[in-house]
């Protein structure tokens, strides 16, 4: 099949210039900011706070994702033109440095309202699949992130890429760390758990469909395969991601009844 004809630029109107991609982020914020707050009551915070939050959040996506992808996909460039980080137009982002800089968010987050950190970061999971299906959507349209060569009914031709049928590996990621992930988590979080549980299952949620999807994705034309002439950055950055998932969630077991409560000094 042909790849659909998609405009990447919604909106061009003289000079300025709105791409679907940069739409994508702001339905991922705005998402996590609607339904934070509908749940603000899960940490017994005001609304208020809540969007200080995803404000936070926000930040921490854009800088560590930026600075993630410089150090991990492209740090020979970087080098070579320190200026070049803050070349965000050219695109460029990595889910690995966006989850630290969410951490650090949610870190200074609690340290602020003087909560607990796990009851932030169980808050917070399941704010993170709508943001995460809509950016791959924007992958989808921008061309990015193709799979690889395949025989597959739905294969689709990328003009961009090349004349040959890849799977169509940023809709995969789109409906698994999306749609799937997302259905997991929100219904996790309105039941009776242990705290951490719900940080664990996104971890190792994220983290096994990634490392599943790699095996169907082109790695990065800079960077190859990294080792063993199968694994990519991807399954290098995922694999800790899985194991801290599962490890979180057997911890979580030993752990009492999500709630929220003020850390002690």
């Amino acid at each position: 099949m042909d790849y659909p004809a998609i405009d990447p630029v919604a909106v061009a109107l003289g000079p300025l210039v709105i791409h679907w991609y940069g739409l994508m982020y702001v339905v991922g914020f705005l998402s996590a900011w609607w339904l934070g707050r509908w749940r603000a009551d899960d940490l017994g915070l005001s609304k208020d706070d809540i969007s200080d939050l995803i404000f936070y959040g926000a930040v921490g996506v854009i800088v560590g994702g930026r600075l993630g992808y410089a150090l991990f996909y492209g740090i020979e460039q970087w080098l070579s033109d320190p200026l070049w980080v803050f070349q965000v137009w050219d695109g460029g982002m990595s889910f690995h440095g966006g989850l630290v800089g969410v951490i650090a968010a949610a870190l200074f987050f609690a340290r602020k309202k003087r909560l607990a950190f796990i009851d932030i970061a169980d808050f917070v999971a399941p704010l993170v699949p709508i943001g995460l299906g809509a950016g791959r959507l924007g992958n989808f349209i921008n061309q990015e992130l193709p799979g690889r060569v395949t025989d597959v009914p739905w294969a689709l031709i990328f003009p961009q890429v090349g004349p040959e049928p890849r799977h169509p590996s940023a809709l995969y990621e789109m409906l698994l760390e999306g749609v799937v992930l997302f259905v997991v988590l929100f219904w996790l979080s309105r039941r009776p758990r242990q705290r951490g549980l719900l940080s664990g299952a996104f971890l190792f949620g994220y983290g096994v469909f990634r490392f599943a999807v790699e095996f169907v994705r082109m790695p990065d034309a800079h960077l190859g395969f990294i080792a063993f002439d199968w694994v990519t950055m991807g399954h290098a950055l995922t694999l800790p991601m899985i194991v801290g998932g599962l490890g979180l969630m057997l911890w979580s077991r030993y752990q009492p009844a999500a709630n929220v409560k003020e850390v002690t000094q």
